[in-house]
Order: C-alpha cells, then structure tokens, then sequence
C-alpha cells in the first residue's frame, strides 16, 4: 500500500459523532483524526465535550486531536467556474490530486494560508517519511495534512516561483492551463 503524503480531510461535522446532538454556533468541540482502515487516508470524527469523554474512555488512539470551536456553515454560495481560484481552494485542489511534484507546493500554500490567518496547524506527527503537519481552516474547519518537504533554503526562490505561477494560472501549470481554458470555451460554443 502506497503511503500518500497529503490528505484533504472532510470539512466538520454538524453534530457530535458519539451523541449525535447538533453542534450549537460558538460551542467548543473535539477534533479527532483516525487511520482508515479503508485507505491510506484518515477520518475525521468531531465531538461534543460529553462525548469526547465517552470516547476517551473506550481506549481508541486518534492520530491527531485538538479543540476547535464551532462555526454555523453560511448560507449557500454559489460559484463561478471561470473565476480565479483563491489559494486555499488551489491547496485544496492540490492535495486531492496528491501528485508528487506538487509536495513543495502545497506546504508552502499552507504556511502562506497559516501566515494569513486562514488555516491554523494543529498538530504535527514525525512518520517515517517526515513530519506530517495537521491545518484546519478557522472558519469551515476543513483538514489539510500536508508532508513538510523540509525544502533547503537554496531552492527556496524557485519553490515561490512555481507558486506564484500556480496562483496566476488557477492552481495549473501554464501548459495545463491553457488546455483547461480551451476545453470551458469549446463546451461554451457546444451549448450554444
């Protein structure tokens, strides 16, 4: 089985996962990560202050766990296919897709969303391969595990550069970008 180094994590829950009460706006909650036994990835399970107790009782060991506090989901926005992607959504993107030539990339996309106040790291695990870094993203909560690629300061310039052009390009390489662009006008003309 392949060891991936990134994880997008589902977003939180609306609900405590032991309880099943509904999460009320502002009420402090428990984040928990635990290895899926169906994949290489995690689970994430979000509890209420009674029953994290319960859970801690049971004796299962999550990966990760941290208190985050619950915000209400907004109501629904509806978004622009054309319209630039934000680095968030490209780090989300990114990790998805988990391709090895993106790891530098996607560390520095979340330091730099960690630095703007966006993603807070929560935790951060050494395996074998190298340290895992925890991010949850203060306002929807979603977890991001990204691998700390440990980049020498000598690639560093190059490193910022291949993310600003990710950043002008919608999380693309410009080559995989102009292809992106001429598929969504194609499928503009054939819905005319």
């Amino acid at each position: 089985m392949a060891f991936a180094e990134s994880w997008h994590v589902r977003s939180r829950s609306r609900e405590c996962t032991a309880t099943q009460r509904a999460f009320t706006d502002g009420e402090t909650i428990v984040t928990a990560l635990y290895p899926d036994p169906e994949s290489s990835g995690y689970l994430r399970r979000d509890y209420c202050a009674d029953g994290w107790k319960t859970t801690q009782e049971s004796g299962e060991k999550p990966f990760s766990f941290w208190r985050t506090t619950f915000s209400a989901p907004m109501g629904n926005e509806t978004e622009n296919p054309v319209e630039k992607l934000s680095a968030e959504e490209i780090l989300q993107r990114l990790v998805e897709e988990d391709e090895d030539h993106t790891e530098n990339a996607r560390f520095i996309l979340a330091v730099m969303l960690e630095r703007q106040k966006l993603l807070r790291e929560t935790d951060s695990q050494p395996t074998p391969t190298g340290i895992l870094r925890v991010y949850e993203h203060r306002k929807t909560g979603e977890v991001f595990i990204v691998k700390d690629p440990n980049i020498p300061l000598s690639q560093i310039e190059s490193v910022q550069n291949e993310v600003f052009i990710l950043l002008e390009n919608n999380g693309r390489s410009p080559e995989h970008a102009v292809e992106e662009g001429e598929h969504i006008e194609h499928r503009e003309q054939e819905e005319k």
